[in-house]
């Protein structure tokens, strides 16, 4: 068994809770089922948010879900780069599998397509 990043983004079109949580909730479900994981299999999950989305913490999205209560979930400002997608929320979870980096499916939706369009190719429909 290996420990193995996976990586999603999302944007958002404003600052607004009930936005964030969706997104949040929609990138999350796509990494989940795409790479067949279950709440066990999770080591810590990292959010980083752009820094004009203040209006909420997506990890509350996700402790929300029955089975995720217990994964440990850290919120944080992503390095405000000038000329950077805004408005974009970024995951990276660390979990335990027997996959192979090559069999990890990384999920890129909306604008954040733009970040990683090599991967954001592999993404399954």
């Amino acid at each position: 068994m290996f420990v193995r990043g996976i990586r999603g983004a999302t944007t958002v079109e404003q600052n607004d809770k009930e936005e964030i949580l969706a997104a949040t909730i929609e990138l999350w479900n796509q990494i989940i089922e795409q790479n067949g994981i279950v709440p066990e299999e999770i080591g810590a999950v990292y959010i980083t948010v752009t820094p004009e989305l203040t209006a909420t913490f997506p990890a509350s999205a996700i402790r929300q879900l029955p089975g995720f209560e217990l994964v440990p979930l850290m919120c944080s400002v992503e390095v405000p780069v000038v000329g950077a997608l805004s408005n974009c929320i970024r995951f990276m979870l660390m979990v335990n599998t027997d996959k192979k980096q090559n069999e990890i499916v990384h999920v890129y939706l909306k604008e954040a397509m733009r970040l990683r369009p090599d991967l954001s190719k592999l993404t399954k429909a």
